[in-house]
C-alpha cells in the first residue's frame, strides 16, 4: 500500500533530493512549498501544492487530499548571517512555522515527522568531532530557531505521542549525480557554489570571512555531507518510526573537517585554473570548528556515506558548469 509523504520544504535544495530519494524507495512524496526559495523545475513531475506553513488553510488543503502517513520538515530560513541581522524572520518562519504544521499534524493524526535540524545548535562545541551528547548552546538565531523547535517535538511526542527524528545536519553539499537537479540560491550564501561562481566567471573573486580562527590556516573548519547522502538518512529515519521506535536526534556528519581554503584547494584541482578570493573580516555567530560524529546513526540506522569530498566537488561541478545560472 502506497504511503504518502508530506515533504514541507520539498522544493528546496536538500527537500528536493531528498523528494528523488522517497521516489526510489516506492513512496510517494507530496511536495509542499512557498517557492520562495525553492524551485518548482525541481519537482515538476510531482503532487505539488503551492502554500506557507504558516498558514492553516494551505496544510489543510494537503492534509484533506491525501492520507498523509508522515511528514518530513525541510521548511526554514537557513542563513547564519541574515538571522543575525533579521531574528524575527527566524522566529517567525522557522518556529511559528514549525508550530502551525504540528498544530496541522495533530488536527490530521499524523504522528510521524523527520526534522531538518542544524549542527548550529551546539553553538561553540567544547569537543570535536561533535557528538548528540554535547551541551546545545546556538551562537546565532538560527541555531536556536532549530533548537526551540527540537524542543517542542519532545513536548509533542510526551503530551501527543508524535514520534519524530531530528537529523542535525553539517554542511549539505554537492549535487544529484547526473545534474538534473543542484543547488540553486538567491542570493548564494553556501562555500561550494560561491567558488564555483567565481570558477565559471560569474565572480571575481571570493570573501573569506576570517583568516584569524584557531585552525591550521586561520579558516574555519567544516564537515561536508553529500545531498544524498542526507537524503539516504531521512529514509532510514522513517523506516526507523515507522518500525515503532522511540524519538531520537541524530548527527549527520562525516567526521571530516575541512578549511574554507582547502574547499577552494579542491575547487581549483576539479577545474585545473586559480580562483580569486580576498581575506575579509568574521562574520558574526561564525564557529570556528564544526565537525560531527556520526556514530550514533551509523550504529543506531545503518547510514553510512557513499560520498568523499572529491566526488562532493565533482557533482557540484556537473551541476554548476550545465546549469550556471542555475534553474531557469
Amino acid at each position: 500500500m502506497t504511503k504518502y509523504i508530506l515533504v514541507a520544504g520539498g522544493a528546496g535544495y536538500i527537500g528536493s533530493h531528498a523528494v528523488r530519494k522517497l521516489k526510489l524507495e516506492g513512496y510517494t512524496p507530496v511536495v509542499f512549498d512557498n517557492l520562495s526559495t525553492g524551485h518548482i523545475q525541481s519537482v515538476e513531475e510531482e503532487i505539488f501544492f503551492e502554500g506557507d506553513v504558516r498558514n492553516e488553510s494551505d496544510l489543510d488543503l494537503v492534509f484533506s487530499s491525501y492520507k498523509i502517513d508522515a511528514v518530513m520538515h525541510f521548511c526554514a530560513n537557513s542563513l547564519v548571517g541574515e538571522s543575525m541581522e533579521k531574528p524575527e524572520l527566524y522566529f517567525d518562519n522557522n518556529v511559528m512555522g514549525g508550530l502551525q504544521l504540528l498544530k496541522s499534524m495533530l488536527k490530521h493524526n499524523v504522528k510521524y515527522i523527520i526534522f531538518s535540524s542544524t549542527c548550529a545548535t551546539y553553538g561553540e562545541p567544547e569537543i570535536v568531532p561533535i557528538t548528540e551528547k554535547e551541551k546545545q548552546l546556538p551562537t546565532n538565531p538560527y541555531g536556536e530557531s532549530k533548537l526551540m523547535f527540537e524542543k517542542m517535538l519532545k513536548w509533542f511526542d510526551i503530551c501527543h505521542g508524535f514520534k519524530s527524528v531530528c537529523l542535525r545536519y553539517f554542511n549539505a553539499s554537492g549535487a544529484d549525480d547526473e545534474g538534473v537537479i543542484g543547488e540553486d540560491h538567491n542570493p548564494e550564501s553556501h562555500l561550494i557554489p560561491i567558488v564555483f561562481q567565481v570558477a565559471n566567471g560569474q565572480r571575481d573573486y571570493i570573501s573569506v570571512f576570517g583568516a584569524d580562527y584557531p585552525t591550521p590556516d586561520g579558516t574555519c573548519v567544516r564537515d561536508y555531507i553529500h545531498v544524498y547522502d542526507l537524503a539516504k538518512a531521512h529514509i532510514l529515519a522513517l523506516k526507523y518510526l515507522f518500525a515503532g521506535n522511540d524519538s531520537d536526534a541524530f548527527n549527520l556528519g562525516s567526521g571530516d573537517g575541512y578549511s574554507v581554503h582547502e574547499i577552494i584547494a579542491n575547487v581549483e584541482k576539479q577545474v585545473g585554473h586559480p580562483i580569486g578570493k580576498k581575506m575579509t573580516d568574521r562574520r558574526a555567530g561564525d564557529p570556528a570548528v564544526l565537525i560531527g560524529s556520526s556514530e550514533k546513526i551509523r550504529e543506531k540506522l545503518g547510514w553510512e556515506p557513499s560520498y568523499n569530498l572529491e566526488n562532493i566537488i565533482k557533482t557540484a561541478n556537473k551541476w554548476h558548469s550545465t546549469n550556471p545560472d542555475g534553474y531557469v
